[in-house]
């Protein structure tokens, strides 16, 4: 119960730094038409002065870009479902705890607004196409916000998974193999208590989540000059479209790749089959 009240609790420190903080920076910030043309002028840039190539990016690629990733990354993985499908593990018996209820918290606010910055963060872009206006300028006040709170959610993460998502030896092993997600054999997989790609998409979303951030704050501030937000608004950019993708990843391992896997994230518990079978190398003891 105190376990519960504690976490409770941070919760509501949480978001209420969150919104403190967004409100303190999204207030000031009063969208007349000239901020909105200075800040699309520093997007799409200026032709002659700042190159035919950054107009370019902006105006031709990135969005073709992005809706290579949310169509092709889906269709893979569809594919990948119907030929391979997903694995099954018995979860008769007792279980593995992984997850405490103070990490499991933090996730799935991590989780919740992760989930909204790419939403809204490909609304944003294809902003254009879907007639903007006010949804479009509301999809950016959310976007401000819940980068807020996945910042703040992010610090305790890292914490608290940075010793277990240390490189080892054994992930190239895993990644060799491709962590035996092309067979539907159940066999051994060479991985510790998280494996290469758990490790890949949790230092992108932490560490990369915060190269994000800080670009994301001077490209909406529109502080600095134009060549360093056009740089920004570049890697801002180039990095999405890295975490798109690895976020598609993550969603479907966690939802269709394995079998009831989200049920750790809600109970703590991993199925002991699923753990001697996708982390034979992780050690653990059973609770009595």
């Amino acid at each position: 119960m105190k376990r519960l009240i504690v976490s409770g609790g941070l919760v509501t420190v949480v978001y209420a730094l969150a919104l403190i903080i967004g409100t303190a920076i999204a207030a000031p910030v009063v969208f007349s038409p000239q901020m909105y043309t200075e800040l699309y002028g520093g997007i799409t840039g200026d032709w002659q002065q700042y190159g035919e190539m950054f107009t370019m990016l902006q105006s031709q690629w990135f969005w073709k870009a992005f809706l290579g990733v949310i169509t092709v990354v889906p269709a893979i993985f569809a594919l990948h479902f119907l030929v391979i499908g997903a694995k099954e593990f018995s979860h008769d018996g007792p279980g593995v705890f992984i997850f405490s209820v103070f990490t499991r918290i933090i996730h799935w606010i991590a989780a919740a607004s992760f989930t909204l910055l790419v939403i809204t963060g490909l609304l944003i872009i294809f902003g254009g196409f879907l007639g903007g206006g006010a949804p479009i300028r509301f999809a950016r006040y959310v976007h401000i916000m819940c980068a807020i709170i996945f910042a703040i959610a992010a610090i305790p993460m890292f914490l608290i998974w940075v010793k277990d998502m240390l490189p080892a030896p054994v992930d190239i092993k895993w990644i060799f193999i491709l962590g035996g997600y092309l067979s539907k054999k159940k066999k051994p997989i060479p991985a510790g208590k998280f494996n290469a790609g758990q490790k890949a998409w949790f230092w992108l979303s932490t560490a990369g989540g915060g190269v994000m951030a800080y670009t994301g704050f001077y490209i909406w501030s529109l502080q600095g000059n134009l060549d360093m937000i056009q740089l920004y608004v570049i890697i801002h950019n180039v990095l999405g479209m890295v975490v798109v993708a690895l976020f598609l990843t993550h969603c479907y391992m966690s939802l269709f790749a394995i079998k009831g896997s989200l049920h750790s994230m809600i109970t703590g518990y991993k199925p002991k089959e699923e753990v001697d079978i996708l982390h034979s190398r992780y050690k653990y003891k059973l609770e009595e």
